[in-house]
This record gives structure tokens, C-alpha cells and sequence, in this order.
């Protein structure tokens, strides 16, 4: 990146371009990074929140909980699904172009001399975004584990792992015990430490970590907030939540199986924040049912788009469809990236589909391109009713006349590349 980019879009190109820039993992170039913008990570007070699945729902349960507070709230995600300015947001408003592209031209040449990546460069962006508007606290998502995570540069109020799977083995290990350990290193010593509902394995091996860095205890969300009666309905997802001696019926604005637990996890992190972070029972009540995430089980007309990207996401995906019960016959238009198990997912996934159209999103990158045609044979070989459309739009767009409901999924690039082409705007 040079200091002589003009344009919004040249410059978002040449960051894109950093993407595995590096194959040497480790926070230095990240603090180096933070050390010449000034450190602004140690100007404002966050939240850190990691897992597998689930962490997008937490980061906006939480960014919608303290937003009812009345104070600056900034909010890091990622992937985004359209527009990159969706990962950086304040008080409801994206990182303006002008900012992205201020930054780029000023700090590209010091970013090229670290050998930054892509996602180091946008978390330190994100970082100096949120002290230059003086947010008062932000939420902070992950992007990949935890232990060597770029955004692990900040010392939370709170830390969370809302869950353990299997995804992204090739960096993170073959075992939910390895990836446990990976996530659990964003935990640290004098800060609370919350985990939301997994596996047995996996949560001792993320109590071990915690101990052995020297975390006195770490909390357990399903048994601080009790969730129970969990149905899914028109607006979201209602359950009972029992919280010491109080208890009521809470509605979120996400639909999903797990989304009570989600909702565990960042109640549990703003209690064990403490004053003047916490919500009652009473506030979450009022505030949960306008929780809105593009892409999780978002509902277009005959369309669900869910960016379930790994196995125990696409189990989650058809537990959600069987609940509410979707109409068929059932049509999933499906793009998956060619490191994720996207053999498994398939077969999960024809469960609930009666019948899948292998698609190449527009948008994936060229290195994690899956071929389409792979998938046909594998589907055929299943005997999972499958097709091919080369072209991506025609796909999305072509799909209700044959079905009653229209399941896009298998990336945040198929759902993204999908909602673009209804037309659909996640700003």
C-alpha cells in the first residue's frame, strides 16, 4: 500500500491484498502497530468475546444491551457480509469511507514496513476509531481462536467464549481440547472470565488454561443465567431465564436453538463486569427483542440466509428450520469454502433440504475456492439430490419458482453474495 491512494475502493484493495501477508502468527506486529497509533487500545474499556459459533449473536446482544445504557458504544465483527464498514461500527454508524481511507494513506507504508496482515491492520483501524471518538466501551470479536488473535492486544472489562467446535483446524488443532485451549488464551489474569454451554472436554480443558495463566475462577453462563422453554417464534426466539432468586419470559429479536444460551453469555458477561455494566432481568426484557444480526436465520420473502460456515453451525441451521418448520419442498443454494468439512455439512444439511444447488460465491477468495462440481459428486454419491449453477445469480434468484422456502448458507460469502443480489443492505 502506498501513500498515493485517492480512492475509497483502490484502497480497500490494496488492504485486502495483506491477507496472509504473513505466515508467522504472533501479537507482535499488532502491539508494534498499536505502539505507533499511540496505543488507543489502552484508551478505551471493551469487551473481548471469542467461540466457534455464536460469538457474532453475543457481540450484538451486548452492543444492544449497553446502547440502552446511553452511552458510546463501538462494536469490531467480522467477516463482514457486504460492505467492509460493517465490521466498525459506533452508536449504530459505520467507520466512514473518508476514515478507512484517511487511515490507509497515512499508516499503508508503516503496515507494509511491519508486514501487517489484513485483519491486524483493520483491528488496530478499529482500535484507533473507537479512542478518536471516545466510545465508552466497545465490544470486540475475535477473528480466528483466541491465544494469537489479533484483537487479543486489549485487556477487557470481561472476557467470553460463547462455544467449542471443530472449525479452522489447520491454525487452531484437530480436537475441540486444542481449540479450547487456543480460545481460552484470551483470558487473562484479574479478568472475569465467562464461558457459555459446550462439551464437557472442552470446558475443562478451558478451566485448565485459565488456571495455569493464572485466572482465579471462570464463570459458567448456563448455570449463573438458567435458560429453559426455549421456542422459536415470528419475532425471535422466547425462553425462560432464572438469574439467583428472579426469573422471567425474555423474547430476542434472533431466531435460533442456541440463541438463549447466546443471550446466557452476555447477560453473565455484564454481571460479572459489575456496576455500572450490569442489566436486570427487567431491562433485558425490554431491550432483547431488538437484537437484529443480518445473516442469522434472516427470513427475505421465500428465503432464510444463515452463515452457518462449519458442521455444528449447519446442525444448529436445521435444528432452527425443524422448529419452526419450514415450508417445503425446501431448496438450499449452498457455497462453502474449501477448508471447511464441507462434506459433513452437506450431509447435515440434506436432511432439511429436499433438494441443494451447488453455487461459487462471487465474493470467496480465490485460495479457499471449493469446486462445485467436487460437491456434485460427492452429494451424488450420497444420494443427496444436487446440482450446479455456474452462475451464482441465476441460482439465487431462480430458486423460489421451484420451492416454497429458499435455505441460502455454507459461508458469510454466500450470504453476503446473496443478499446483494436481492438487493438487501446490511448498513
Amino acid at each position: 500500500m502506498d501513500s498515493g491512494l485517492t480512492s475509497y475502493r483502490s484502497a480497500l484493495d490494496a488492504l485486502f491484498a495483506r491477507t496472509g501477508a504473513t505466515s508467522k502468527y504472533g501479537l507482535e506486529r499488532t502491539f508494534e502497530f498499536l505502539r505507533l497509533l499511540g496505543n488507543p487500545q489502552q484508551r478505551i474499556k471493551t469487551f473481548h468475546v471469542a467461540g466457534t459459533n455464536g460469538k457474532g449473536s453475543v457481540v450484538a446482544t451486548l452492543y444492544a444491551l449497553l446502547r440502552s445504557r446511553g452511552i458510546r458504544v463501538g462494536r469490531y465483527m467480522s467477516p463482514h457480509l457486504i460492505d467492509f464498514r460493517e465490521r466498525i461500527v459506533v452508536d449504530d454508524n459505520a467507520i466512514g469511507e473518508q476514515y478507512v481511507l484517511g487511515f490507509l494513506d497515512r499508516w499503508g507504508p508503516s503496515a507494509e514496513r511491519l508486514g501487517a496482515t489484513f485483519f491486524e491492520i483493520t483491528t488496530c483501524m478499529a482500535l484507533d476509531y473507537f479512542a478518536s471518538y471516545e466510545v465508552d466501551v466497545a465490544v470486540i470479536e475475535t477473528g480466528l481462536g483466541g491465544r494469537l488473535d489479533s484483537t487479543n492486544v486489549i485487556q477487557p472489562l470481561v472476557a467470553g467464549i460463547t462455544s467449542i467446535a471443530l472449525d479452522h483446524q489447520e491454525y487452531l488443532g484437530d480436537t475441540e481440547e486444542l481449540i479450547a485451549r487456543e480460545k481460552a488464551g484470551i483470558f487473562k489474569p484479574g479478568v472475569p472470565s465467562v464461558i457459555g454451554a459446550m462439551f464437557t472436554e472442552a470446558r475443562v480443558a478451558i478451566c485448565r488454561t485459565a488456571a495455569d495463566a493464572g485466572v482465579a475462577a471462570v464463570i459458567d453462563a448456563t448455570r449463573l443465567y438458567q435458560t429453559s422453554n426455549v421456542t422459536l417464534t415470528a419475532n425471535g426466539t422466547s425462553f425462560t431465564v432464572t438469574h439467583g432468586a428472579e426469573s422471567a419470559d425474555l423474547t430476542i429479536g434472533l431466531t435460533g436453538m442456541a440463541q438463549a444460551d447466546n443471550a446466557a453469555v452476555a447477560l453473565s458477561m455484564l454481571h460479572a463486569a459489575g456496576s455500572p455494566w450490569a442489566v436486570s432481568l427487567e431491562e433485558a426484557r425490554d431491550v432483547l427483542p431488538s437484537v437484529l444480526l443480518p445473516g442469522r436465520f434472516q427470513r427475505v420473502g421465500p428465503y432464510i440466509l444463515d452463515v452457518a460456515h462449519n458442521p455444528n453451525g449447519m446442525k444448529s441451521f436445521v435444528a432452527t428450520l425443524a422448529a419452526v418448520g419450514v415450508s417445503h419442498p425446501a431448496t438450499a443454494v449452498v457455497g462453502v469454502l474449501n477448508d471447511k468439512d464441507w462434506r459433513q455439512m452437506l450431509s447435515i444439511l440434506a436432511t432439511a433440504a429436499d433438494s441443494i444447488v451447488l453455487v461459487a460465491p462471487p465474493s470467496a477468495p480465490p485460495q479457499r475456492a471449493w469446486h462445485p462440481e467436487e460437491a456434485l459428486a460427492f452429494a451424488e454419491s450420497q444420494g443427496i439430490s444436487a446440482s450446479v449453477d455456474p452462475d451464482f445469480a441465476h441460482a439465487v434468484q431462480t430458486a423460489p419458482a421451484a420451492a416454497e422456502s429458499v435455505l441460502v448458507t455454507g459461508s458469510f460469502h454466500t450470504v453476503g453474495d446473496a443478499l446483494l443480489t436481492l438487493g438487501e443492505t446490511t448498513l
